[in-house]
């Protein structure tokens, strides 16, 4: 017997839509996206001071000196903490359709991804989410994926190009390099 003829295969065309995380009236969430267009992810350097501002008015709670860079993406500002002092990198894209928590004195590095959402690939394709939070100190090095329901504890390092899922430990440096690696370059 093969594979193909034991996997169930879902119709995309039957899947419920992914609007039951948008817990805001659709003119707000068409607002948002011209507003997030214009002034957050722009490619030009406008200031942080502005970007701040826009997400605030939508809901986000954005701490004090936080650096928002150029091209930055939030899904769902209203799902949005940032502590005092963090840095945002360029090209970060924020896929909150849950809450995501960052504390204070963070750095998410460039074309860093955080996605709260995944689908209930086995049984009809819906929406699941899960929140992400990360603690006091973290630094996300650039290109990594932290998926919904992880937890990066207190001063940890993520390594370039990881994939986080779940908790990592406070003080550890993690990811996808060797630890030998990983242990020489962020000393």
């Amino acid at each position: 017997m093969t594979l193909e003829n034991t996997t169930k295969v879902i119709p995309l065309k039957d899947a419920p839509g992914a609007k039951e995380a948008w817990s805001k009236p659709a003119f707000v969430i068409l607002l948002w996206m011209i507003v997030e267009f214009i002034f957050v992810t722009n490619p030009l350097q406008l200031s942080s001071t502005i970007r701040r501002i826009c997400l605030r008015l939508f809901g986000a709670k954005i701490g004090k000196r936080v650096i928002l860079r150029p091209r930055l993406r939030v899904k769902f500002p209203w799902n949005l903490e940032i502590g005092d002092d963090c840095w945002i990198g360029e090209g970060v894209w924020i896929h909150n359709q849950n809450k995501v928590a960052v504390s204070h004195d963070v750095v998410i590095s460039q074309e860093t991804m955080i996605t709260t959402g995944s689908h209930s690939h086995r049984k009809d394709m819906s929406l699941l989410t899960r929140p992400v939070n990360i603690e006091a100190g973290v630094w996300v090095t650039s290109r990594c994926m932290i998926l919904g329901g992880a937890n990066l504890g207190q001063s940890c390092v993520i390594s370039p190009m990881s994939v986080i899922s779940g908790s990592v430990p406070a003080g550890k440096v993690w990811g996808s390099i060797s630890t030998a690696e990983l242990s020489d370059r962020f000393k």
